[in-house]
């Protein structure tokens, strides 16, 4: 169902809680793929879900479901935006209303001061900011002023859900709030049909089954997944073994890595292959997933390769790996930015056999009903701990 902030519709029932989820400045990301992927579960538990967006033409709304109201703003601009998500909460009268990016953020706590009875506002934390704003390099003075207004704005809200225990300790951190204030919920990463996805043709003639074993990344193309990493530490497996590597994704630094790979003497062995609509299908049939990040917040291709049966290596980036991973349990970590460290346990994950079965146990708290019970009962809408199971 699709509706303008000037009507919600009459058939939902008056009764039923009602969850708003604010995104208007949507991407094509995985903090979208994760707030779509909580709309649908939290309906899945008979909840009403307004999902409120600029407009309706963007990656992965499709699979919003039918029983997900999408609220369509129609309007990039700020004040206009304030103005119709205002008007939204004056007549949808949602309980809980949550964001997860900044400039949408700092909106969401701004309905306080002009709302007699305000919704609770509970505000997603999905990345390490210390990470990204080092990536950035910005001086210390201009990162003590991020800092403050950080505070500013997550002192502000109801509540405050991290996407792993990293992201809520540096955030405490950098913001002086107190740690307590965070609640660690885990990402809704596992769907009920990705097992039919991971079972679905791939054509590609790298996957057929008697090709060299293929080496898996995914992610955007920018400096925060550190592909360069990556393609020099293949490089150094290929140069003892028969080997391939795939990376999914699309960003600015495609020629860069293409030609990384040419001068290094792989690139007859490295493809780019851009987005794909069904990642999951080439998780599966990869011999290993890697992970080369410089930082994350929790990283959703890890949980996706693990619950398809595929073992991963990961840099032990700040912050997700480690506790996906628990503790490398469930795969190998390597220091951040070490090419030897990397090629050496790319080389020996792929000497050794590992029990599927056991990979997906790994991502239990990761699936889409036991991600959406957790988020319902932050919000105070799901009493009983042992139903994590939708109706």
């Amino acid at each position: 169902m699709t509706i303008h902030p000037a009507g919600v519709p009459s058939s939902i029932p008056s009764g039923n809680p009602r969850i708003a989820i604010f995104i208007p400045t949507f991407g094509d990301g995985g903090v979208e793929h994760m707030l779509v992927n909580l709309a649908r579960g939290f309906a899945d538990f008979g909840l009403t879900v307004d999902f409120l967006v600029k407009d309706r033409h963007l990656p992965y709304l499709p699979t919003l479901g039918e029983h997900v109201n999408l609220v369509e703003l129609r309007t990039a601009k700020p004040r206009e935006l304030l103005e119709r998500l205002l008007t939204y909460l004056r007549q949808a009268h949602p309980a809980i209303l949550m964001s997860a990016k900044g400039r949408d953020d700092r909106l969401t706590v701004q309905t306080k001061r002009h709302l007699s009875h305000p919704p609770r506002i509970f505000l997603r934390a999905g990345t390490n900011i210390t990470g990204r704003l080092s990536g950035r390099q910005r001086n210390p003075f201009k990162r003590w002023l991020e800092h403050r207004a950080l505070r500013r704005l997550y002192a502000q809200a109801d509540g405050v859900i991290c996407v792993s225990h990293g992201v809520a300790d540096d955030l405490a951190r950098i913001t002086g709030l107190s740690r307590d204030f965070m609640q660690v919920l885990r990402n809704p990463v596992v769907l009920p049909e990705m097992v039919a996805k991971a079972q679905a043709p791939v054509d590609h003639p790298w996957l057929a089954p008697d090709q060299p074993p293929v080496i898996l990344g995914a992610g955007g193309l920018r400096r925060q997944k550190n592909f360069p990493l990556l393609i020099r530490a293949f490089a150094r497996v290929r140069a003892q073994r028969p080997c391939r590597l795939l990376i999914l994704g699309e960003g600015r630094q495609r020629e860069r890595l293409l030609e990384l790979a040419g001068e290094l003497g792989v690139g007859d062995a490295v493809q780019l292959p851009g987005f794909i609509d069904n990642p999951y299908a080439y998780m599966a049939r990869a011999a290993l997933f890697v992970l080369s990040s410089h930082w994350e917040g929790s990283p959703n291709v890890l949980a996706e390769a693990l619950a398809v049966g595929t073992p991963v290596v990961s840099t032990d980036c700040p912050s997700g790996p480690r506790e996906i991973l628990q503790g490398g349990r469930y795969g190998r970590l390597v220091p951040v930015d070490d090419e030897a460290a990397l090629s050496h346990a790319i080389a020996a994950a792929l000497d050794v056999r590992s029990d599927p079965a056991q990979l997906r146990m790994a991502v239990h708290e990761y699936t889409l009903a036991n991600s959406s019970a957790a988020y319902l009962r932050a919000f105070g809408l799901l009493q009983d701990s042992r139903c994590a199971n939708p109706t």
